[in-house]
């Protein structure tokens, strides 16, 4: 037999590590207003260019450009800039509280708040979100109590959840947010089985779920977009592409490959890859998808192109793997800048009322952690033990009243 040359494996490696600049000259980034905007119930199949592009409204001068430009009216642009900054507030207060031991666990959404506000505001209150843990923006938009949120995060005696989540994992089903789970790609399957009893029902509901990137190398991804396309699921699916998991970059989930938007194209189903930090963007791709999913068309896979400024959660050091000024060099700057630049060019807005509004929102949640604190943060106080009873059968059986005895409840 002729000599072979021998094989290589190819092992994906990001362009910069700890301690190099911050490298984003491979990305192409095209000019907002530039990708064409199909109408809602056009075949998957003539549409495939729109999960290579990338869908932007918000030019470098903060114009609104493009047919996808949402034609929002000011009040709405102010309510979603208000819910993204309220979500920043919080973080930071939620960051500290943890460094000073008042909470085991904290997961920031830094980068990322255009997501959940934008699609929270677009969406019907009835419609049901799957979430991830980086996804706290379709609360604040949709106003959810700090002080639910602050007394779950602290595990206290007046935690919602009662004790039965990690903190930042809430639920919030007269929200329309579904109880996040730690094991992420479990949310896809989840919001598909929903979207498909609400079609079998012959509701008027649709669901929209989360993952990250990451998660699109695993089974669950998979699984949930075969049924999603044979079934015509009314759902939405949003891969976030924040490009770092938790301390492995897009390219371990195959990202160098193809864009995530594509991975769509082989279950028959529209992908749409979407600036993740243009709050505009986000809004009309969230509504044209919704707009399909009512018509039944069916399903949409949407990739949210945005950058995870922080660590992956209060146990991660991002400085151990990417170069430290990264996040000031992501080219799609930042989510909350941006929309605020937008309303100061329409004459809606100005910084000196966004300063004050970042005092006001700051103020709130303040008052939100002193209260909660005066019932306790972690350790300090605990939901009941005999709540651990509760919400398990509808009516206790045997096995729960005999151990209610035995602890003396």
């Amino acid at each position: 037999m002729p000599d072979r040359c021998r094989l290589s494996l190819h092992i994906p490696s990001p362009r910069s590590r700890p301690g190099a600049p911050a490298n984003f000259n491979h990305l192409v980034i095209p000019a907002a207003g530039h990708a064409p905007r199909p109408d809602s119930t056009a075949s998957a199949a003539t549409i495939r260019d729109l999960a290579y592009g990338l869908i932007r409204v918000l030019d470098e001068n903060a114009r609104a450009v493009g047919p996808w430009d949402p034609k929002l009216d000011p009040e709405h642009l102010r309510r979603g800039l208000k819910a993204m900054a309220l979500t920043r507030v919080f973080d930071e207060r939620m960051f500290r509280a943890h460094r000073q031991g008042k909470t085991s666990f904290y997961i920031k959404s830094t980068g990322e708040e255009a997501i959940g506000a934008a699609q929270s505001l677009m969406l019907a209150r009835g419609d049901m979100c799957f979430p991830t843990y980086r996804m706290v923006s379709w609360l604040m938009a949709r106003d959810y109590p700090l002080l639910d949120l602050v007394n779950q995060i602290y595990s206290n005696a007046s935690d919602p959840l009662k004790g039965r989540q990690l903190p930042v994992l809430y639920s919030a089903r007269a929200y329309g947010f579904y109880s996040l789970s730690g094991n992420v790609g479990s949310r896809f399957g989840h919001a598909v089985g929903w979207a498909m009893a609400s079609a079998y029902k012959h509701d008027k509901r649709i669901a929209i779920s989360h993952i990250g990137e990451g998660t699109t190398a695993e089974g669950d991804f998979h699984e949930a977009l075969t049924f999603a396309s044979v079934y015509r699921a009314p759902v939405i699916l949003c891969v976030v592409n924040n490009q770092w998991a938790i301390s492995s970059y897009y390219g371990i989930a195959g990202g160098e490959e193809t864009t995530f938007a594509a991975k769509a194209i082989g279950y028959g189903i529209p992908g749409l890859r979407v600036d993740g930090n243009d709050f505009l963007a986000i809004h009309a791709a969230t509504e044209w998808a919704a707009e399909r999913a009512r018509a039944s068309r069916g399903a949409t896979l949407i990739e949210l192109f945005t950058y995870r400024a922080e660590g992956h959660s209060t146990s991660d050091d991002p400085a151990k793997y990417r170069p430290a000024d990264e996040a000031a060099g992501w080219p799609l700057g930042d989510p909350i800048e941006r929309l605020k630049q937008h309303l100061i060019q329409i004459g809606d807005w100005s910084e000196t009322q966004h300063a004050d509004l970042v005092e006001e929102l700051t103020a709130a949640v303040r008052s939100a952690t002193k209260e909660a604190e005066r019932v306790g943060t972690l350790g300090q106080s605990k939901p009941p033990i005999a709540e651990m009873f509760e919400g398990v059968f509808k009516e206790a059986d045997w096995r729960i009243n005999e151990q209610r005895r035995e602890l003396g409840l």
